[in-house]
């Protein structure tokens, strides 16, 4: 499978990739709007965004995909 097939086809802005990677570290959305000076439910709204644009359900299926790509390994087929 090709890498990106699994996902939506549009990649994140800056910024989106910004909350991307704070959520993957466990920060909590109130903490990611501290972090990036805004609001928790601009965060929110983000978070819907990216979902969309990666073809992901949920936090934990986009801490995967923010792993993979930065280690540059695939997640096996069937994993979201």
């Amino acid at each position: 499978m090709f890498p990106y097939e699994r996902y939506g086809n549009r990649v994140p802005s800056a910024r989106e990739h910004r909350v991307i990677e704070l959520v993957a570290q466990g920060l909590k959305n109130r903490d990611v709007a501290q972090a990036i000076g805004t609001t928790e439910h601009v965060v929110k709204n983000y978070l819907r965004v990216i979902y969309d644009k990666l073809g992901l359900w949920n936090r934990v299926e986009l801490a995967l995909w923010y792993e993979s790509r930065r280690s540059g390994a695939q997640l096996p087929s069937g994993i979201a």
